[in-house]
């Protein structure tokens, strides 16, 4: 899992910003939002501008050199902070799998140019490389031994570059390599705005009926928008050669995508991914940026229920709806407050005790929290 990320002079970051979500508290409810003593279902808070959509992508930015998933570089122009005079951004992901910890840090000049990586599994250096000093890596790894580490003028990740050229050994280093590799390989991201783009899990693009369709999930999906409060008809026909779902109604059929409101398109963009969720489909991680950008606060709740029982993944989601800052969601150590250099979750900033009783969202607009 993910435990902490520090971001140095990434877009709006220019100092140093931390995210950790292992300073957790021992409260007695809403257990399953923490896993491995870190959080594991968190909503993080902010006013526009503070943040929220460049912290994920600052977290995806890893998808780019590790993994052959799907990116999309327009998220990352204006690469570097406009206020600082270095040259690099710095990244510090740190992860926890089990009782072990792997840390992965790394310095960029823009999206595609890294300068140094460094792999740290359980306080041991297990590969590092400065380019600005060497183009030859250096590893621990038991199997690769014979493996050329001279890089060249290469801009291969060493991570990707020992996975793909290496047969490593059983031990525990290596396991734990691999761990974090698929951790990776898992992560998606995705929002619900206009261009409604992902990163991360898979490759290329998708047409949202077909894919319904063509994993016999349209009778699911009509019951999931009408529990939703959206009362419909579905059926699927053929266009194009091109399967679609059209809304039945008593004299006529119309194309789903032709007039379903922007909530009920938001609501198809989630059951899209969801059905890899709840499936166990090999998602680690999710950030959903503005989740609830389109739905009604009842609606928000609702996903949040259904995101809350996927033990298997880490989730964060990003809004601005205070009304889903509830107990009876979440707990305190899970919602985080973003601000342009920092982010707190609720527990942390007040000195007051807070209980499962206690009306947070209230307190929240009271000034409970800080600024």
């Amino acid at each position: 899992m993910l435990a902490k990320i520090e971001i140095n002079n990434f877009k709006s970051f220019d100092k140093s910003f931390v995210f950790d979500m292992t300073d957790t508290n021992p409260f007695a409810f809403s257990q399953e939002c923490i896993k491995n003593d870190i959080v594991n279902k968190a909503i993080i808070y902010g006013q526009n501008g503070c943040g929220k959509s460049n912290l994920g992508f600052a977290i995806f930015d890893i998808i780019s050199h590790l993994t052959d998933k799907e990116t999309v570089s327009k998220y990352y122009n204006n690469y570097l902070n406009a206020n600082n005079t270095n040259k690099k951004a710095t990244f510090k992901f740190t992860f926890k799998f089990e009782d072990s910890v792997v840390e992965y840090i790394y310095t960029k000049t823009n999206y595609q140019t890294l300068i140094s990586e460094k792999l740290i599994i359980d306080n041991n250096i297990f590969a590092s490389i400065d380019r600005e000093k060497s183009s030859v890596f250096e590893t621990i790894a038991k199997g690769t031994e014979t493996l050329n580490k001279d890089l060249g003028d290469s801009n291969i990740s060493i991570v990707s570059y020992i996975s793909r050229n290496s047969i490593l050994l059983e031990n525990k280093a290596n396991n734990l390599f691999k761990q974090f590799k698929q951790f990776i390989n898992g992560m998606l991201y995705f929002r619900s705005l206009d261009d409604k783009c992902y990163i991360g899990f898979e490759q290329g693009s998708h047409l949202i009926d077909h894919d319904i369709i063509e994993h016999d999930n349209l009778s699911d999906f009509e019951l999931f928008l009408n529990n939703a409060g959206i009362n419909c008809r579905l059926i699927s026909k053929v266009v194009d050669e091109t399967n679609n779902i059209y809304f039945r109604f008593d004299n006529k059929d119309i194309q789903f995508f032709d007039i379903a409101s922007s909530g009920t398109r938001t609501l198809a963009l989630f059951y899209f991914w969801y059905q890899r969720l709840k499936n166990d489909g090999g998602i680690s991680f999710l950030f959903i940026d503005e989740f609830d950008a389109f739905y009604h606060h009842s609606l928000s709740r609702i996903i949040i229920e259904k995101l809350k029982k996927l033990k298997n993944t880490q989730i964060i989601l990003t809004t601005h709806n205070t009304s889903i800052i509830s107990n009876d969601l979440l707990r305190p150590d899970c919602y985080f407050l973003m601000y342009e250099d920092n982010i707190k979750s609720l527990s942390n900033s007040t000195a007051k005790e807070l209980r499962e009783a206690h009306n947070i969202e209230k307190m929240y607009r009271a000034g409970s929290f800080g600024k």
